[in-house]
C-alpha cells in the first residue's frame, strides 16, 4: 500500500511539473514561423555543406552582434542565424548518428528561440 502511494505522488508531481512548464513555454507568432520556415528552405542547403569552422564562425559573430549593446538585429537577421545554428544540427546528426537525439534536441532549441526574448534581453542590457 505504502508503495502504490508512493508510485501515485511521484506521477502527480512529474505530472504537475511537466504541465508547469509547457504552460511557461512561449509562443511565436504565425508571421515568426512563417519567417522560420522560409530561412530554414533558403539555407539547408548552404548550411549542410558548411565545415566547422565555418559554423564557429557563424556562432560566434551571433553571440558578438547579440552581446553587442550598440547593434539590434533585426527580425530576419535574428531568425537568420537561429535557423541556420539550428540547420547544422542536421548535418551533426548526418554525421554522428549516435548523437541523433542531442542533435534533434538542439535543433528543437534554436528553432524556439524568439524575436520577442531577444528584445527584451537587449533592453536589459541598456539598464
Amino acid at each position: 500500500m505504502r508503495k502504490i502511494i508512493l508510485t501515485c505522488s511521484i506521477l502527480l508531481y512529474f505530472t504537475l511539473s511537466l504541465g508547469t512548464l509547457i504552460a511557461q513555454e512561449t509562443k511565436t507568432t504565425g508571421k515568426d514561423d512563417l519567417l522560420k520556415d522560409s530561412l530554414y528552405r533558403v539555407n539547408k542547403v548552404k548550411v549542410l555543406n558548411y565545415s566547422l569552422k565555418e559554423f564557429d564562425h557563424l556562432f560566434f559573430e551571433f553571440f558578438e552582434k547579440k552581446s553587442d549593446t550598440k547593434l539590434l538585429l533585426t527580425r530576419t537577421e535574428f531568425y537568420n542565424y537561429t535557423i541556420q545554428i539550428a540547420v547544422f544540427s542536421d548535418r551533426l546528426a548526418a554525421l554522428y548518428p549516435d548523437q541523433k537525439q542531442i542533435a534533434d534536441e538542439n535543433k528543437k532549441k534554436w528553432f524556439a528561440e524568439s524575436y520577442e526574448d531577444y528584445l527584451r534581453y537587449k533592453a536589459s542590457q541598456k539598464k
